[in-house]
């Protein structure tokens, strides 16, 4: 069969609130021209993030009823516990109420000024919690993910010989981790390939750093492997997503990607020492070490959803639906990142708007322009997330200029796709009259989640 239908049934809905054009104006006004402080309700479809957003399925929420609240040693830990090690074989398991909890506990530990992270590309919240310690995050994206017109396979890979260059000039002393993010976000949701894991680890193995994943969308880097890479169309995603981690030392997942569930996380680590050292962090700051700020109930709905991610008919029709609407776009000559990622398309804003400089932050006139014409919320991924300011305090802006549209797992259908696709298009269309945007205000870090801006004339 041609057509990939959803692989559940509806069993529960929740109505949208339809604004008219007008109301939208005065409304992305009202929140300072920046979508994450518009009210959920005033959204129609809301795009901004695939993080906790996800729709639970009849079995996780039959697990929400059967969670076990004890405060420490609960059952529905152990169920937890077990489902991470299933998929990772790791041997400390760390639960916390999300990834950025994970990360802040893990560079509390082991950073420092002075030190080190490479990644392939950090996103947001590990950058900012890597350098709220006074160490660096380096990004070492291979050079073909940083051209969102070229099409190929892992353009989400570490560039290896930049990452033993790297080692040689900073000292293997520095470098406390190593980190693949699967799939890079930041870099357009590109999956990573099973040889360039290898090559990381042979690389870190070789200068004793330990490699670590930011395992948020683990299942779906691991069905592009299946789908791309010789060697693993025969393999189950779960035998691919082991050897994954076969080569880490420890990873952080936010659950609320490919766990499919509204909240939670963990850290995963092999070195007994430094699980001590982080479940001593824990404690202080999100609870003790079988529940980790969690409740039993969502310790047993992630457990669930690990278990549902793997499901390949599910992974098939997530990915192809991703890959309809790049296609629809791209043949209306709306410039994207290709081919299109995991969990998002991502709007190349320098293409889309090359007459709005960097400065001027095109990725947010994009944004506003969505919620204007359709009532659809996304995220700029541009000098407003990752731009910095050099001594003179001129702006450094990042390699790329882009719009995350991030789809959330089993929330909306083919005719919500449609209409998201119509809307890009419009304003595509009417891009020419599309202006610039000031920062009017801007907290010292993480400054897109609160900035205010001013539309320039």
């Amino acid at each position: 069969m041609k057509t990939i239908i959803e692989p559940f049934k509806i069993k529960s809905v929740e109505p949208i609130r339809f604004t008219t054009k007008d109301e939208r104006i005065k409304l992305i006004q009202q929140a300072g021209y920046n979508p994450f402080m518009l009210h959920a309700d005033d959204v129609l479809i809301d795009l901004l993030t695939d993080s906790g957003t996800s729709a639970m399925s009849s079995k996780q929420w039959a697990g929400i009823m059967d969670g076990d609240e004890s405060y420490a040693g609960s059952k529905s830990f152990y169920r937890f516990e077990d489902a991470v090690k299933k998929i990772t074989g790791l041997k400390y398991i760390i639960p916390t109420h999300q990834g950025r909890a994970a990360e802040k506990i893990l560079f509390s530990t082991v950073g420092g000024p002075g030190k080190y992270f490479p990644n392939n590309t950090h996103f947001d919240t590990t950058r900012a919690n890597i350098e709220f310690t006074g160490s660096e995050a380096v990004d070492l994206l291979n050079e073909t993910g940083k051209h969102p017109e070229i099409r190929a396979d892992f353009k989400g890979d570490m560039d290896v010989e930049k990452l033993e260059g790297f080692i040689k000039k900073t000292g293997a002393e520095n470098i406390p981790i190593c980190f693949l993010t699967v799939t890079n976000n930041s870099g357009g949701g590109q999956p990573v390939s099973m040889k360039n894991i290898k090559e990381v680890k042979s690389v870190c193995k070789k200068y004793g750093i330990p490699l670590f994943l930011d395992a948020c969308r683990f299942a779906e880097n691991a069905y592009f492997i299946k789908k791309r890479e010789k060697g693993y169309a025969d393999k189950s995603i779960l035998e691919i997503a082991r050897e994954m981690f076969s080569y880490a030392d420890g990873a952080t997942m936010s659950a609320k990607k490919d766990a499919l569930v509204n909240i939670g996380g963990f850290l995963a680590v092999n070195d007994a020492s430094l699980a001590q050292q982080c479940r001593n962090l824990l404690i202080v700051t999100e609870g003790f070490p079988t529940y980790g700020g969690l409740a039993g109930r969502d310790l047993e709905a992630v457990a669930q959803g690990l278990e549902e991610i793997l499901d390949e008919h599910y992974l098939q029709y997530r990915i192809r639906s991703i890959e309809y609407m790049g296609d629809k776009l791209v043949a209306a000559g709306v410039p994207i990142i290709e081919p299109p990622g995991g969990h998002a398309i991502y709007i190349d804003a320098k293409r889309f708007l090359p007459e709005i400089p960097p400065e001027q932050f095109p990725g947010q006139s994009i944004v506003c322009a969505l919620y204007i014409e359709g009532g659809i919320r996304s995220v700029e991924i541009g000098s407003v997330m990752f731009g910095k300011y050099d001594k003179d305090g001129k702006l450094i802006p990042p390699p790329m200029e882009l719009v995350r549209l991030a789809i959330p797992r089993r929330v909306y259908t083919q005719s919500h796709i449609d209409y998201v696709i119509e809307v890009i298009i419009e304003v595509f269309k009417n891009r020419h009259s599309l202006k610039g945007y000031k920062i009017i205000y801007e907290a010292p870090m993480l400054r897109h989640f609160t900035a205010q801006f001013a539309e320039l004339n």
